[in-house]
């Protein structure tokens, strides 16, 4: 996506419901509600995060990558059942998208994010920025993404980075 293929015109109320889409997103996660996450894609779906340096050079190894909703699941069950660390919370400040595309029912957008992390006995830090790549599609009556690549700016990955970006 180079950003140059401008999307057809958009009807208002599709911009609102992908803003809400996106809005719903960060809510979701920055509550701790993950076990809602899955249900924001579809059942066929594609997640990745994955370091700039890595996505702009065409390399497929991502830090996390799930293929399907059931592996979104998968990601929640370990959050919630084997994984272990320090409480801490997560605000999302995600940008207006950008509307690269609509073509047959998918709609490609970019939209830059910033996470930002607080622990209870420190001040909060910036945990992870970048864009996110994403199709959106209808999917059994809202939007849904179909494809989520988070691609962040940094080369260093936090620990914490266990929790979707």
């Amino acid at each position: 996506m180079d950003g140059t293929t401008p999307a057809r015109p958009i009807a208002p109320e599709l911009r609102a419901e992908i803003g809400d889409l996106y809005a719903e997103y960060a809510d979701t996660l920055d509550c701790g509600e993950y076990e809602r996450w899955p249900e924001l894609f579809t059942e066929r779906c594609f997640y990745a995060v994955i370091p700039r340096e890595n996505h702009e050079r065409g390399l497929p190894l991502a830090t996390v990558r799930c293929e399907s909703r059931a592996m979104l699941k998968d990601r929640v069950h370990a959050i919630r059942e084997t994984q272990m660390y320090v409480p801490r919370w997560f605000r999302h400040v995600i940008a207006a998208p950008r509307l690269l595309a609509h073509v047959d029912g998918v709609v490609t957008t970019r939209t830059n994010y910033a996470v930002f992390e607080t622990q209870p006995d420190q001040l909060t830090r910036v945990l992870n920025v970048g864009r996110y790549e994403d199709e959106i599609v209808r999917d059994e009556g809202r939007l849904r993404f179909r494809r989520k690549i988070c691609v962040f700016d940094s080369i260093l990955v936090p620990t914490s980075i266990v929790l979707p970006i």
